[in-house]
């Protein structure tokens, strides 16, 4: 399992639309809203990293509204 945080700016004033697309995919674990550089963060679990990439190309790509995104593969401190 591989977990990962995006960070997506969105084009103002469709925030509420883009949450509302990506709230229906079930990859998406937890999503928030947040004030700053970025307007939404998604933490995502998928089975491996050809999977992440489909995420990005099929879902997030496919979003008009989504501007840009950053992805975080998350990582353990422990061995």
């Amino acid at each position: 399992m591989i977990g990962a945080f995006v960070l997506v700016v969105v084009k103002p004033g469709t925030e509420e639309k883009v949450y509302e697309v990506l709230a229906k995919n079930e990859k998406i674990k937890e999503i928030y809203r947040v004030y700053g550089e970025y307007d939404i963060i998604l933490r995502v679990e998928v089975g491996n990293i050809g999977e992440l990439d489909s995420f990005h190309d099929k879902v997030l790509r496919r979003i008009n509204n989504i501007e840009m995104t950053e992805t975080l593969i998350a990582s353990s401190y422990r061995g």
